[in-house]
């Protein structure tokens, strides 16, 4: 067989049908089965991109039963494979039933060869342009920025903010509530920077206990104290040349403010226990869900600090301000634990997606993403139900009326929500707000929405 040529799988029982179908598909490496069997085996090793089979296989060559059950585990095996199912005239039937089970089409027998080849070579079309859109999202998965999904201008404006800053060696502060995807931001500002092929060194202020903290941040000498049985390098220091992300930085305590506000200025660190200076070089990205002027006023801040580690202040809007994201961000966690989990494709009921737009998620993004976890784990058949989410169905509170701006602004929001709980379908969007298509698209432009 020459490598070069795509691989279609002819299940018929049929020793002359074999025969005939083989030499209609001369331009494809065509393989043969006449039984379950031996069509799971080729399947299992050569991954065809499109089969037709007949439904009736042995041992039931009369009935359905038999193809029915093949067609089911190749799909199981090959989810993407087109199968094309070939019919009698009296089986409509069994042929609608199998289209119900992930066929891509079928024909009726007797065949006539050259409207099946067409069907066959539309087949391999679509595999490929599937193929091809699997590969363009795993290219974009593979993007700074491609851990950040929204539909909503605020959260884009701030996406837009990362990539102009990014180039930069200027320190960022990221605010924002947790949840709401700092360290993805922070993890992007150093991807987009020159010094993306150097260390990103992230540690959080929260989570390391005082005493602690500054032998992580600075490291230590050998005999510094007891139990500092070598020399250890400090986070930042193991960040030279690359970003230091520092975590919940209103949790730094007052001393170590004042020995980072020196690196910051000179540029140099000194190891505990140590005297030597050790220049190092290292763009500085800080994050938290603290008011800091607040702290600051408490006497809890440093104020010249604060002015050095905001020279670019990016604020992350919590998941509860952005119009349509639940709903968008709900869809794609359930893609992504369906496929994680082994289960088939799954929908949000009617009750399910309401209580997710109108809950105030507190926890952001990360809440979101346990939530439906949970949901897409728990539910019993394909549909996701309030219950399953485990979220009240409270009602949103009224906004007051301003006529021509709310009217705006309301019409903005409608068109984000119906395009956040279709999944991006523009039909049943459109449908969803009771206007035709080329209406609803009218409206996407007319708000800038892409």
């Amino acid at each position: 067989m020459s490598n070069d040529k795509k691989y279609l799988l002819i299940i018929e029982d049929d020793l002359g049908l074999q025969k005939q179908l083989r030499w209609n598909f001369d331009a494809y490496n065509v393989l043969v089965a006449g039984d379950r069997e031996s069509a799971l085996a080729l399947v299992r090793r050569h991954e065809p991109a499109v089969v037709t089979m007949d439904l009736g296989l042995p041992p039931d060559p009369d009935g359905a039963s038999e193809g029915l059950a093949t067609l089911q585990q190749i799909l199981a095996l090959a989810p993407d494979t087109k199968l094309i199912v070939l019919t009698g005239n009296q089986d409509h039937a069994n042929a609608v039933k199998a289209i119900g089970m992930g066929a891509y089409d079928f024909h009726q027998k007797p065949c006539d060869p050259e409207v099946l080849a067409l069907v066959v070579e539309r087949a391999f079309r679509l595999h490929a342009l599937q193929q091809e859109n699997c590969r363009l999202r795993e290219t974009q998965a593979d993007s700074p920025l491609s851990g950040i999904i929204s539909r909503d201008p605020g959260l884009l404006k701030v996406c837009r903010n990362i990539e102009k800053v990014a180039p930069s060696d200027v320190t960022v502060m990221l605010l924002g509530d947790s949840g709401t995807g700092k360290e993805v931001l922070a993890k992007a500002l150093h991807q987009l920077s020159p010094r993306q092929g150097k260390r990103f060194v992230a540690i959080n202020c929260a989570a390391i206990p005082e005493n602690l903290l500054e032998s992580e941040l600075f490291g230590y000498e050998k005999g510094a104290y007891t139990g500092a049985a070598k020399q250890t390098i400090g986070k930042i220091e193991l960040a030279n040349g690359g970003t230091f992300f520092l975590d919940e930085v209103g949790d730094l305590p007052m001393a170590l403010q004042a020995k980072l506000l020196r690196f910051l200025q000179e540029r140099v660190i000194e190891r505990i226990g140590g005297r030597e200076e050790i220049p190092v070089n290292v763009r500085i990205v800080c994050a938290t869900h603290q008011n800091l002027k607040n702290l600051i006023e408490a006497g809890r801040f440093r104020e010249d600090l604060f002015y050095r580690l905001t020279e670019i202040v990016v604020t992350i809007p919590p998941l509860r301000e952005r119009v349509g994201d639940a709903a968008l961000l709900a869809h794609h966690f359930k893609n992504k634990f369906c496929s994680q989990e082994g289960r088939p494709s799954m929908s949000f009921s009617a009750e399910a997606l309401s209580a997710i737009e109108n809950h105030p998620w507190p926890g952001n993004v990360r809440e979101m993403e346990n939530c439906i976890k949970r949901a897409v784990i728990m539910a019993d058949g394909p549909l996701i139900s309030l219950d399953d989410l485990g979220l009240s169905a409270s009602p949103v509170d009224e906004e007051p009326i301003n006529l021509r701006q709310v009217r705006e602004e309301a019409e903005h929001k409608a068109v984000l929500k119906a395009l956040a709980r279709v999944d991006g379908n523009i039909a049943k969007a459109a449908e969803l707000l009771g206007i035709s298509r080329p209406t609803f698209y009218d409206l996407m432009s007319r708000h800038g929405i892409k």
